[in-house]
C-alpha cells in the first residue's frame, strides 16, 4: 500500500503533507491552472478531507514512481469515482499529483465545494510558506 493512502485512510494531515515534494504540482479536476507548492497543496488536500463524505480507496495501481489510487466519495449529494495520479522524485516524495473525477455532475459538484473552501486554503497555505529570510 502506498504511503499517501495510508496517511489519507487514516485522515492524518501531517503524515499526507510530510510525503509532498517542496515543489509538488497539483492539478485539480476542477481548475485550469495547476497550484505549484507543498503549502498550498497541503492546504488543498486537507480542504478535500473536509469537502468529501464516505471517501474511500477502491484500487491502486503502480510501481516505481508512479501511482494511481482510485477512489469513490460523495460530494453534496453526488457519487462520484476518481484518481490520484501520483510521481514521486528522487527522495521518494510526491512531485506531481493530478486528480481525475467523473461524472460531470461529480465534478460540478467538488467545483462548487471547493470554491466555498478556498478562502481558508489560501489563508492556510499563506500561514504554512515558509518567509524569505526568516
Amino acid at each position: 500500500m502506498h504511503p499517501f493512502r495510508q496517511a489519507v485512510e487514516a485522515r492524518d494531515d501531517a503524515a499526507m503533507a510530510a510525503l509532498l515534494a517542496e515543489d509538488v504540482v497539483f492539478t485539480s479536476p476542477v481548475a485550469f491552472k495547476p497550484y505549484p507548492g507543498k503549502a498550498v497543496t497541503a492546504a488543498i488536500l486537507r480542504a478535500v478531507m473536509r469537502v468529501f463524505e464516505d471517501f474511500r480507496y477502491i484500487r491502486e495501481i503502480g510501481d516505481g514512481r508512479d501511482h494511481a489510487l482510485v477512489f469513490e466519495a460523495t460530494v453534496a449529494g453526488k457519487r462520484i469515482t476518481g484518481c490520484d495520479f501520483l510521481h514521486v522524485d528522487d527522495d521518494g516524495l510526491i512531485d506531481d499529483f493530478m486528480v481525475m473525477v467523473r461524472p460531470l455532475s461529480g465534478a460540478t459538484a467538488l467545483a462548487e465545494q471547493m470554491a466555498a473552501q478556498f478562502p481558508r486554503i489560501q489563508a492556510e497555505a499563506l500561514e504554512e510558506t515558509p518567509r524569505a529570510g526568516g
